[in-house]
């Protein structure tokens, strides 16, 4: 993608699920990541064992913070580009997760800012450091586009967050804009979706960093992409 210069990449939510595995594939094939999550203990421990020849460099902190953005944006700064966005941190909300009309509305807000504004922030924020080519990855879902019973806040704020994508991608043509669902996985969020019962039988997130690699490493035009379904 940048031929031998070196290529920078953020990645949010990545101290554990989809985020880590990405952000552990990326650095072991080279990559500089600039690395988000919210408790800097489990951040710090999750990425110590990736092995190089890239590098994780990890910034704790809520997403949906202007200072901790800031503070990314600064990491960012220091290594003079940037090459790839993966707006992967997101919240599910209550668990279990309540029918919409008994959603508490001080908890739907902090989904949605967790999820739709936080990304939009943070695409804002660091807009004058990605260069002509760059990718930008929005983590959505198929709740963004079925109707299921019971997902009516994550699943909406992932509908909201995939509109967002759609219009950033006609508005910034020098980027490639990747809304993309990584189907259902064995992470904590999901069995948080599904409390008490035995979520084994889903796919290890590493099931679906491929896809989303060779989205970033690739020349695919924007627009909303399965991670399991696109070829490397």
């Amino acid at each position: 993608m940048n031929g031998p210069e070196k290529r920078v990449a953020v990645v949010t939510g990545g101290s554990r699920g989809l985020g880590l595995a990405l952000t552990s594939a990326l650095v072991t094939d080279g990559w500089t990541v600039v690395v988000d999550g919210r408790d800097p203990d489990d951040l710090a421990a999750a990425i110590a064992g990736i092995p190089g020849p890239g590098e994780a460099v990890p910034v704790p902190g809520d997403v949906s913070d202007p200072a901790h953005r800031g503070r990314i944006r600064d990491r960012v700064a220091a290594l003079g580009r940037l090459d790839v966005l993966v707006n992967n941190a997101s919240v599910l909300g209550p668990s279990p997760q309540p029918a919409l009309v008994d959603y508490p509305l001080d908890v739907l807000r902090t989904v949605y800012e967790v999820n739709v504004v936080a990304p939009l922030a943070l695409v804002q924020t660091l807009a004058p450091l990605l260069t002509d080519g760059a990718a930008v990855v929005n983590i959505t879902s198929d709740a963004a586009v079925e109707g299921y019973e019971g997902w009516g806040g994550y699943g909406s704020s992932k509908a909201a967050l995939e509109q967002l994508s759609q219009i950033l991608a006609a508005e910034h043509p020098q980027w490639r804009v990747y809304w993309v669902d990584p189907g259902d996985m064995n992470t904590r969020m999901h069995q948080e979706a599904f409390p008490g019962e035995d979520i084994s039988d889903r796919p290890d997130p590493e099931t679906s960093v491929p896809g989303v690699v060779a989205l970033i490493t690739g020349s695919l035009p924007s627009g909303r992409y399965q991670a399991r379904s696109v070829a490397g």
